[in-house]
């Protein structure tokens, strides 16, 4: 059984003592004595003893936990106050990531985390080890996850490779994709991260004294009537929102994906990431759900996309909630449509649109829409003094059937022999790329809306955790008839390609059982 680094219990106590500090600390100001609000000289002890508390506790975790790699289980033993074994079956590792801060990387430790086939979070957590120790653990978990499905020739070459240094590998390592430095610029100005806004208004509100107007100084204020001049300062501070989030976005970004590398090595993907915590982890190729490019606006006006890939119930890198790890999170469009089809070759992409009757569904759609907001502004404008002339957001009803064609031109769908594709979306235009053999169940839905207009969707749903989000490979208002179709298609193939695998299964175990030796002679004469 092996323990975790010594260094852990400070890393770990660090973290811990300021919450039990912080815990202790609220303590103390609700138990001030006499209700006259807080006695310093009570509350330090108090947080004193939460500190220590939470140092002696990572000291105790430290001692009790052990874990253990077997032949065919990682074994882990924590706790306590109270014991936890658990025995994690090798052949149903997922995913094993990385994950180091920058204290860890000073440190040289690093946090190890496993996930499984099925889970949607991790399921055993290493923090933490040594950073050499943690690169050899995931070779020895992933290549004993690949010999418990098929138990092969490979399992002593993989034995070998997990003893080597760090960066060997049982084959040569190949370098897919690097993110250059303008792509990461473009990549970093051009994308909103949602938790910026939070941070912005934070730091704006700081900065201002919750007085966006104190930022502008006295002499540049505008003379302006007190209405006016309440509408400048709320303009003034919606505009200084708008620029913290965005910078705070683009730092953010730029620091998630600095250094951004995709390699790969026989059946798998590595990937790592981050300036100031550095993230690396695995995308086995054969546990591969789907393959989503995509071409948000602005990118897509630049000829830039991205690839994400998806595996069974766990997408690596899930920590930022997207359910989906970017195997290329901006590059050129045919370079990252050229990469995809290295991980599933699945030829061009040529789709099928919906019937133009969907697109008249979708102006009418947009027209019932802007019906209601000029109602409500209607509304505002009879009891309230908001609104003056409400007519004037009619306008927007111009604008519905241009928006209809740009949802209808940006809907399609593919049924190959092998894959099928769907896109759709404008803002952010995604194209799904399913293998036949990962279909679970395939769908065939209409509203009492499309059923008006003899439309369907038809949905191949796949173990993917994108899956769990809605997010599925669908083919958006086809023809009703045709989506049956559609949906008895791709079933049929589902079955002929599941076939078609189990026959080469068969085959590769023909020629990879161990040769009896009192038979060398015949087996040499054998198919090769």
């Amino acid at each position: 059984m092996r323990k975790l680094h010594p260094a852990s219990i400070a890393v770990r106590s660090l973290s811990r003592s300021l919450n039990t500090g912080f815990l202790f600390f609220v303590i103390g100001i609700v138990a001030s004595p006499g209700g006259n609000g807080m006695d310093v000289l009570s509350i330090l002890p108090l947080v004193a003893v939460g500190i220590v508390i939470g140092i002696v506790y990572e000291f105790a975790y430290y001692q009790r936990f052990r874990y253990e790699l077997t032949d065919d289980t990682f074994d882990v033993t924590s706790g306590v106050i109270s014991r936890r074994d658990r025995e994690l079956p090798l052949g149903r590792v997922q995913n094993v990531d990385i994950r180091q801060n920058v204290l860890g990387r000073i440190l040289g430790i690093a946090a190890v985390h496993v996930e499984t086939a099925g889970g949607g979070q991790t399921e055993v957590s290493l923090q933490y080890v040594d950073e050499d120790e943690a690169h050899h653990l995931r070779r020895q978990l992933r290549n004993g996850a690949s010999a418990s499905e098929a138990r092969s020739t490979e399992a002593t070459t993989r034995d070998d490779d997990a003893s080597a240094p760090e960066g060997a590998t049982a084959g040569d390592e190949e370098l897919l994709f690097e993110i250059q430095r303008h792509e990461l610029v473009i990549l970093s100005v051009f994308t909103i991260d949602p938790g910026a806004s939070l941070l912005g208004g934070i730091a704006l509100s700081f900065a201002s004294g919750f007085d966006p107007t104190t930022l502008l100084p006295a002499d540049r204020l505008p003379e302006l009537p007190g209405p006016a001049t309440g509408l400048f300062a709320l303009a003034w501070g919606l505009f200084l929102f708008l620029l913290a989030a965005w910078v705070i976005s683009a730092a953010l970004t730029f620091t998630r994906y600095y250094g951004f590398r995709l390699t790969r090595v026989d059946d798998e993907l590595y990937y790592e990431r981050g300036l100031l915590q550095r993230y690396s982890g695995t995308i086995p190729l054969e546990k591969v759900q789907t393959l989503t490019i995509t071409e948000s606006i602005p990118f897509r006006w630049f000829g830039y996309a991205a690839l994400s890939v998806e595996t069974a119930g766990y997408a690596p890198g899930q920590s930022d909630s997207r359910g989906t790890e970017s195997a290329i999170p901006l590059a050129d469009a045919d370079r990252v449509a050229e990469l995809a089809r290295a991980i599933e070759p699945f030829g061009a992409i040529d789709l099928e649109s919906p019937p133009r009757r969907a697109r008249e569904r979708y102006a009418i759609r947009y027209l019932l829409v802007v019906g209601v907001v000029v109602g409500i502004a209607y509304v505002a404008s009879r009891y309230t003094t908001v609104v003056q002339r409400w007519y004037l957001v009619a306008v927007l009803a111009a604008f519905a059937p241009i928006a209809a064609h740009l949802k209808w031109s940006n809907r399609g769908y593919h049924v190959g022999d092998r894959y099928l594709l769907t896109r759709t979306g404008f803002w952010r235009r995604t194209t799904k790329v399913v293998p036949y053999y990962r279909v679970q169940a395939v769908l065939h839905q209409a509203t009492i809306f499309q059923r008006r207009r003899r439309l369907a969707s038809v949905t191949a749903d796949t173990a993917s955790s994108a899956s769990l989000l809605g997010r599925t490979a669908t083919a958006h208002d086809v023809d009703a008839d045709r989506g049956l179709e559609l949906q008895a298609v791709i079933e049929e193939r589902l079955q002929d390609r599941l076939r078609a695998r189990k026959r080469q299964r068969t085959i590769d175990r023909w020629f990879q059982e161990p040769t009896d030796p009192e038979e060398g002679s015949s087996e040499s004469d054998g198919p090769t």
